[in-house]
């Protein structure tokens, strides 16, 4: 059993005081955590006492380094020291190991700014150290508490909202780097003066990692804060090292995505897309013939001189189909381009006028439908867009509902780049999704469709132009309109009366 507090900021009288009562009522704790400031620039008089051993902590203390410069003084060793009986300073950064096994890493100050760092300051060199140090033991898995007194950068994304405190402005990078690396089971931060208990978030990319435990955020406001905001945080923790695996692998319902994965994928990422001004030109009809890449062949071996497959002739509507080509009911003035399988028309009532819908001419019902030669010319139409919609400056964004629909649409919509990037597109797709609980998990971005969903099966599937796939299992109820809704709203389009197509179709004309 173990107590977290924010900044103590040398009201040493107060925060234990505190700690007596809870233990008087609750039993003992082993163990008090202190992230922060804790001590203040007045606390001199009240800490001698302490110091000379007039007064004493009822409980074994654990606190982090200086934050400023006035405080320095109250820390004369930076690799940690006893400071008085019962309150021990951790060190600049490091590891506390348990006799039970828990490990607490914990990282000293601020973020340095300026080279060489204060001594009251961090650098990209104490947590590229404090990393190494851990990751290189055999079968690391995490640790199970991390202590900083900045917040991580991003923290709240995908996340509860963390009240006035904005969270892509806010706190470290370089904590953020920090948590995303040494996935604590449980990361205390302060300095805010503000409490905030972000929910629980994944370790591992769903479908493409072994499930890992999740990871808890709390961040503490300031001891004896007049707005009463939680201060104290009192938690029960087992060693990972002692627990059962399938036990410390599960995941609790309100869990979200990791907010740092963007920096997860930083490291490996290659060459960045070319930029609109750098991409060339063209014009708005393809030719779907070009190679766009060899495919391999579905039986294994290679086709040499051996006679091309029958296509598949596709199932036929059960009644009128409004997007299959030769029927009556087809709005043919909206058509755009024909090819073989499939083609293009815009949008009835489009999110904007560039709104385009990939279909096949046969009667199909999703993705996971399409014979393999319908899906090719799927794959060289989307290529076609992705390359005119940069042209003019834009990403495409592509989704599709395989709920409550006969015939496959593949809606495309395109948005300005200097409006949003890939990663805010996604972030408000995931956001949304958590909001009206719907599971929207990452796939692999080499995979196809059709390894995560089954024919017949109801689905939701985004694609973003950087190859990223979102997608939902859809097991009872789905908002239609879900898709255009996020791209509708505030976060990226900003245009939400458009959210319902029937509210902005255009006339058909005489």
């Amino acid at each position: 059993r173990r107590l977290a507090c924010g900044d103590v900021e040398g009201r040493l009288e107060a925060i234990f005081g505190r700690v007596r009562a809870i233990q008087a009522k609750s039993g003992r704790f082993d163990m008090l955590l202190c992230v922060g400031n804790f001590f203040g620039s007045t606390s001199e008089a009240e800490w001698a006492e302490y110091r000379a051993g007039a007064k004493k902590a009822p409980i074994p203390t654990y606190v982090l380094g200086a934050n400023n410069p006035d405080t320095l003084s109250f820390f004369p060793d930076v690799s940690g020291c006893e400071l008085a009986e019962n309150i021990t300073y951790l060190g600049r950064r490091g590891v506390y190991s348990g006799c039970s096994g828990l490990q607490i890493a914990y990282l000293s100050g601020t973020e340095a700014q300026q080279q060489p760092e204060p001594a009251h300051c961090f650098s990209a060199k104490d947590v590229t150290e404090l990393k190494t140090s851990l990751l290189a033991t055999p079968n690391f898995r995490g640790v199970d508490i991390l202590l900083t007194s900045p917040w991580p950068r991003d923290v709240g994304t995908f996340a509860n909202s963390s009240g006035e405190i904005d969270t892509k402005k806010c706190g470290s990078k370089l904590v953020a780097d920090l948590a995303a690396s040494l996935k604590p089971r449980y990361h205390f931060a302060a300095l805010e003066k503000t409490y905030y208990e972000r929910l629980p978030y994944r370790n591992h990319m769903v479908l493409q990692e072994t499930p890992q435990h999740v990871t808890r955020f709390i961040a503490l406001a300031d001891v004896g804060n007049t707005s009463k905001k939680k201060y104290l945080y009192a938690f029960s923790i087992m060693p990972m090292s002692s627990m059962d695996p399938a036990e410390l692998v599960k995941q609790p319902q309100d869990v979200t995505e990791n907010p740092y994965r963007k920096l997860r994928k930083e490291a490996p990422k290659s060459k960045a897309p070319l930029s609109a001004e750098e991409e060339p030109a063209c014009q708005f009809f393809f030719d779907l013939n070009k190679h766009q890449g060899r495919k391999r062949p579905s039986d294994g071996r290679e086709r040499g001189d051996s006679q091309p497959k029958q296509a598949k002739k596709p199932p036929q509507p059960t009644g009128p189909c409004w997007f299959c080509l030769a029927s009556p009911e087809v709005e043919k003035h909206l058509v755009v381009s024909i090819g073989t399988h499939c083609y293009l028309a815009l949008a009835k009532g489009g999110l904007s006028p560039d709104h385009v819908l990939i279909l096949p001419i046969g009667h199909y019902q999703s993705v996971v439908d399409l014979s393999s030669e319908v899906l090719e010319e799927v794959t060289k139409y989307k290529a076609a867009l992705k390359e005119f919609f940069r042209s003019k400056g834009k990403r495409y964004v592509l989704f599709e509902r395989n709920y409550r629909s006969q015939h496959l649409q593949l809606q495309v919509i395109p948005v300005p780049l200097d409006l949003c990037t890939s990663e805010d597109i996604k972030e408000a797709f995931i956001t949304q999704a958590q909001e009206q609980q719907i599971e929207l998990l990452e796939i692999p971005e080499h995979s196809d469709l059709a390894q995560v969903a089954q024919p017949g099966v109801p689905y939701f599937y985004v694609e973003l132009d950087t190859g990223e796939k979102l997608f939902h299992r859809i097991r009872g109820r789905f908002p239609l309109q879900f898709g255009r809704e996020v791209l509708a709203s505030e976060a990226l389009l900003a245009q939400p009366q458009r959210a319902d197509w029937r509210q902005c179709a255009a006339q058909r004309p005489e």
